[in-house]
């Protein structure tokens, strides 16, 4: 079973230097058919203007993934890492019994272009961690991120995993379990899943399948969510 949501059919705020679309609910931003899909719980796709960007604040008890698309982040936080992220560059920051972070555009003339994904955690209160890696030369699909950090994935404290699908053009078959719930979410290009045609920003639920057909004859970029 396909469910479809559109990109113009997520929420959207502007805030000036700060432009994002909301895949499910978010701050202001509420609609209870779109809360999220098993424990992906956010995916805000977010431009920043140069010389702006989230000044320091907390977070706890949540799976944090920035993916990177344009541009670069300057990250801090408190456990004593200060980082530039840039272009194909993945950062997971397990939030557990709490931390501080800020993110910033260091970049006086260029727009940063990023994913902000959250995934309820398993566990609560556990001792916050960081890693990051970059993919931007992956091909075909690639895994980023995992319970148990295999194939150079990172690790999240959740049953769950996020590929990439990064190819210049083909088919493919993805095998899938049908116990699982499963989130694509188009990057960029155009894509075709199960004969349905997506455009950048979309998202579509897969449930109940035992595989899917991706298909694209143009450059194509997207996150695959598997989901408990």
């Amino acid at each position: 079973m396909l469910r479809l949501r559109k990109s113009s059919q997520r929420g959207q705020a502007n805030h000036g230097w700060l432009q994002t679309r909301f895949s499910f609910s978010f701050a202001d931003y509420y609609d209870p058919q779109h809360m999220g899909v098993s424990a992906l719980r956010v995916i805000n796709d977010d431009i920043i203007a140069a010389g702006t960007g989230f000044d320091t604040h907390p977070h706890r008890d949540m799976e944090i993934i920035t993916y990177i698309i344009e541009g670069q982040i300057e990250h801090k936080d408190t456990m004593g890492f200060h980082t530039v992220l840039r272009r194909g560059d993945v950062q997971v920051m397990s939030a557990g019994s709490g931390i501080l972070h800020s993110e910033h555009n260091p970049s006086a003339d260029n727009r940063l272009k990023l994913l902000q994904i959250w995934i309820q955690p398993n566990t609560k209160n556990a001792k916050p961690r960081y890693a990051q890696h970059n993919f931007a030369d992956s091909q075909g699909i690639t895994l980023i991120v995992s319970p148990d950090g295999r194939e150079q994935s990172l690790p999240i404290r959740q049953d769950a995993c996020i590929y990439k699908l990064q190819r210049e053009s083909g088919s493919l078959e993805h095998s899938l379990n049908p116990e699982r719930s499963y989130y694509l979410h188009l990057v960029s290009g155009d894509l075709t899943l199960d004969g349905t045609t997506l455009s950048p920003g979309d998202g579509v639920t897969v449930q109940n399948q035992s595989s899917i057909t991706l298909a694209n004859e143009t450059p194509v970029e997207a996150l695959l969510f598997d989901l408990p």
